[in-house]
């Protein structure tokens, strides 16, 4: 093990992953002008994307891990919920203090309890 970590094996590797990457994203940028945004299949990933995430919210939610887990779920479905109307109070201009609205509701109950 010590062999092929010592010496220029190392390096070559580096390099080698660097240079795979780049080609990746150099084809991406040729191709690019091809791709049509508003396209089904840009449409279907787009759907997929925002299933994922709904889910993974959810399973946070519901079946947290960690310390999470010690929180009562009517406090985190609470907490939750007023996130959602603090973000449903004014569309796509109040995302961000919703999130620090929730964090800091979690964080607060956190001390308190």
């Amino acid at each position: 093990m010590h062999n092929i970590l010592s010496g220029w094996s190392l390096g070559i590797a580096l390099i080698g992953a660097c240079v795979g990457t780049y080609i990746c994203r150099a084809i991406g940028v040729l191709l690019s002008s091809h791709i049509h945004q508003d396209s089904e299949i840009f449409r279907w990933l787009s759907a997929v994307t925002y299933a994922m995430v709904a889910a993974l919210t959810i399973r946070l939610i519901l079946l947290p891990v960690g310390l999470l887990e010690t929180v009562p779920i009517g406090i985190r479905i609470l907490i939750c919920l007023l996130s959602l109307g603090l973000t449903l109070y004014r569309p796509g201009r109040f995302l961000t203090p919703a999130l620090f609205l929730g964090t800091l509701l979690m964080i607060l109950y956190g001390v308190i309890h």
